[in-house]
């Protein structure tokens, strides 16, 4: 059975890649549409109920909720692809020059791993944005640094179950390189373990950008953001409580989305479980 055809099967899967769908579907088609301006305010018509011309209603500005909510899409995607790649790019090369060279560099590389680990995306974003100003670069680069260790440690401790493994030291035996063997053997053989990492680190990046913006250190007004949204919707929840709910609910949406995509890969991707299934 080809892979597709189980995962058609694997309803966490389904589930998961319909909401991820749905997330990345409003973000593509905030580019060409929403149904009015996103930042466009109008006073005097705030706090409107659901209608048929604002489908959520307003905000205590006067702005359409469902148009945030589309555009605040993109700012959560963009978090998550750059700073899960920046987390990947540099997290994987040390992670594999660790396993490959083993001894002091191994060493070097994982108490890096630990020193990075103690500055967690908040903190970084607030020195960050003590120094370069709060925007969304600074989150992209905060939650970025964070996955940077995440990614290492995570490649290396695969990397050396890789290592040890008899096609390995068969390649060893004929002459091959530690970066031939790496490229050729290791790498392919934990693309699957990174995979779901990335998926997993890709919700994490969007609950800590919605953080950052609840507190003023990420995407900065008049962009819309729902974690921006969520607090101001905080200020009026006995006078107008969805205002909270609605980015609320976007958020835990797309984080339960990429998360049970991340179970259903881990599932589909690993051959004792693919077995049993």
């Amino acid at each position: 059975m080809s892979f597709w055809q189980r995962a058609w099967r694997h309803k966490s899967f389904v589930a998961g890649g319909v909401l991820v769908g749905l997330l990345a579907a409003l973000a593509l088609l905030s580019f060409v549409w929403t149904p009015h301006p996103a930042t466009e305010i109008n006073v005097p018509n705030k706090l409107q109920p659901p209608s048929a011309t604002h489908w959520l209603g307003t905000d205590s500005l006067g702005r359409d909720i469902v148009s945030q909510l589309i555009v605040g899409a993109r700012a959560s995607i963009a978090v998550g692809v750059i700073a899960v790649g920046i987390g990947i790019v540099a997290g994987v090369a040390l992670g594999l020059v660790a396993a490959a060279r083993r001894g002091w560099v191994e060493e070097a590389v994982m108490r890096l791993s630990d020193f990075g680990l103690a500055f967690p995306a908040l903190l970084t974003a607030i020195m960050l944005a003590a120094i370069y100003g709060p925007g969304l670069l600074t989150s992209i680069v905060a939650i970025g640094i964070f996955n940077i260790p995440e990614f290492a440690r995570i490649t290396r401790a695969s990397a050396n179950s890789v290592w040890s493994r008899e096609f390995v030291l068969a390649a060893r035996a004929c002459g091959k390189g530690a970066l031939r063997i790496t490229l050729e053997h290791v790498l392919p053989n934990i693309a699957s373990v990174l995979v779901v990492q990335a998926t997993i680190r890709f919700a994490i990046a969007i609950l800590a950008e919605a953080g950052l913006s609840y507190l003023g250190l990420g995407t900065q007004p008049p962009t819309p953001s729902w974690g921006r949204m969520l607090g101001e919707g905080q200020s009026m929840m006995y006078r107008a409580p969805m205002l909270a709910v609605w980015p609320g609910l976007a958020i835990v949406l797309s984080v339960l989305g990429l998360n049970l995509m991340g179970d259903g890969l881990r599932d589909l991707l690993d051959p004792k479980l693919a077995r049993k299934r």
